[in-house]
């Protein structure tokens, strides 16, 4: 997200509302959910975003996983896992007997080896490898797994239970290179039927799943929509019987719970969405000076109320509401908008005025331009910056991020798992997901020892101290908190436990009632 991410697909021109909801397609069989966030990747080593990952929780098993509501991961393709060591360490899995994959052939402990060594080792630039940042090495024994640390991770178990530890059959992938073609061999409740590269994904009940998911009777079918006005009108022709990530923050706004036509789910989520900086030499952000500068310039209650409709919550750290060590670290540097401060920052950083970079996002994503524009007023105001405003297409816009190319974007990061460390290393971390070329040693060592602690409430020191350095720093500015939103036909139930926010996305919840 976890990860790499996805790109916040919200739209704010064109909307007409919550429409007169027309006579459905089909009734039962198939469920159709229809979203924003399409898979740009089938094989779990080569994609971080939120789409891909919603795929790989549905066809692939990771030992572990993460249940609605749940604070600990709970065995999947595992029948047990633990540290065996006090110095968290050594972690061990044992499978479950007779997971089998589409093709026949039992999983084995080799499987789950070769799985986790592919990621690290393909190390792909919008993969997942820098999750399992301090998995050292993995052994397999008959049904048991072996996994040395680099360093006390108390919060491995979470990791086993992302995307990142998707267990793939070793005869079909190949163990330095991803996977091409449109299979998937994986042990989860579905096997993937049918595949239409940004269009739709079909997928049937797997009778031979065992793990922790609930045993699926009905197929599912995932449409993807090229934006929120394009899902909304899918929705209101009643083309689908779900609606998630996202539809227009206007026809989020006015969503009525008790409309009887309608099951709405809105819950609480810790996704986040922040603006990064690229701080690497030579590029025209490199000063904290100048990146202070921008955070003094920064108004969230607006952005969330001009573009987003109050859909989402604004946001002062880097770790979001309800999630161990969140603080208000930029509230406390950056309270309100201050061009004085934010000029006299410059001025002592002796840049020229004022300060050119160019600020990018990915073109035809919904609310990604509106939320550009906001931000080069925003910026603008005083004559203290000038923004030009680059848009690229998603695959274009992830490939530059990752090359390090990009001054300043703003990206959503939903959590790979319910825990202040996935918002750390990936986000902030020398060599992080963000690729925004910072690197603070004393970040680092912050990070290491919030994963030190069993109890994750220990760890609340240090990760205060972490997000203070970040607020002096400025490689990433928080923008806001979302909160997520599932709407459903009358006949198809479920919908609250579809998505909470950690990444996992339960397809096998839903159900025809």
């Amino acid at each position: 997200m976890r990860r790499l991410v996805w790109l916040i697909t919200l739209a704010v021109v064109g909307v007409t509302g919550w429409q007169l909801l027309l006579p459905k397609e089909t009734s039962g069989g198939t469920i159709k959910i229809g979203t924003t966030d399409a898979a740009t990747s089938l094989d779990p080593a080569g994609a971080y975003d939120a789409g891909s990952l919603a795929l790989f929780s549905n066809v692939f098993q990771s030992l572990l996983t993460i249940e609605p509501g749940g604070a600990k991961p709970v065995p999947d393709a595992a029948k047990s896992c633990a540290f065996t060591t006090v110095d968290l360490r050594t972690y061990r899995c044992e499978l479950r007997d007779g997971l089998t994959f589409p093709s026949g052939r039992k999983m084995t402990a080799q499987d789950v080896k070769f799985s986790f060594e592919r990621v690290k080792r393909i190390k792909a630039d919008v993969g997942p490898s820098s999750i399992l940042d301090t998995l050292r090495s993995v052994r397999a024994s008959g049904q048991i797994v072996t996994f040395r640390l680099a360093s006390s991770d108390a919060t491995f178990p979470f990791k086993v239970a992302t995307g990142a530890g998707s267990i793939v059959d070793s005869t079909k992938y190949p163990a330095a290179a991803l996977r091409t073609g449109e299979q998937v061999d994986g042990t989860g409740p579905y096997t993937l039927a049918s595949y239409a590269e940004g269009r739709k994904v079909v997928l049937s009940p797997n009778g031979r799943y065992q793990g922790a998911a609930r045993q699926v009777k009905q197929p599912v079918e995932l449409r993807y929509y090229e934006n929120a006005i394009a899902l909304n009108d899918a929705w209101n022709d009643r083309r689908i019987d779900v609606a998630t990530r996202q539809l227009p923050p206007k026809v989020l706004a006015d969503l009525n719970p008790s409309d009887p036509d309608q099951r709405v789910s809105e819950t609480g989520s810790a996704e986040t969405r922040n603006l990064y900086l690229n701080t690497s030499d030579g590029k025209p952000l490199h000063d904290p000076r100048v990146r202070q500068a921008m955070a003094w310039l920064i108004n969230r209650e607006r952005l969330a109320a001009t573009v987003y409709e109050d859909t989402v919550t604004p946001l002062y750290s880097l770790i979001p509401t309800g999630i161990t060590g969140h603080t208000t670290s930029f509230f406390d540097h950056y309270p309100k908008p201050d061009i004085t401060k934010a000029r006299r920052l410059l001025t002592e950083a002796g840049v020229s005025l004022p300060v050119r970079f160019t600020y990018s996002y990915s073109k035809g994503r919904g609310a990604a331009a509106e939320e550009a524009g906001e931000l080069k007023w925003q910026l603008e105001k005083g004559g203290l910056f000038a923004v030009n405003l680059a848009g690229y297409d998603w695959g274009e816009f992830q490939k530059r991020w990752a090359g390090g190319k990009l001054d300043a974007y703003a990206v959503g990061w939903v959590a790979d798992y319910p825990d202040p460390d996935t918002f750390g290393g990936p986000l902030v971390g020398t060599g992080g997901t963000m690729n925004t070329g910072y690197s603070n040693k004393a970040v680092d060592r912050m990070i290491a020892a919030s994963q030190r602690f069993a109890d994750r409430s220990k760890a609340g020191a240090d990760l205060e101290d972490l997000q203070e350095v970040i607020a002096q720093d400025v490689p990433v500015i928080p923008l806001w908190q979302a909160k997520e939103y599932v709407v459903t036909s009358e006949d198809v139930g479920g919908g609250q436990y579809l998505s909470d926010g950690t990444g996992v996305f339960r397809l096998w919840r839903l159900t025809w009632i």
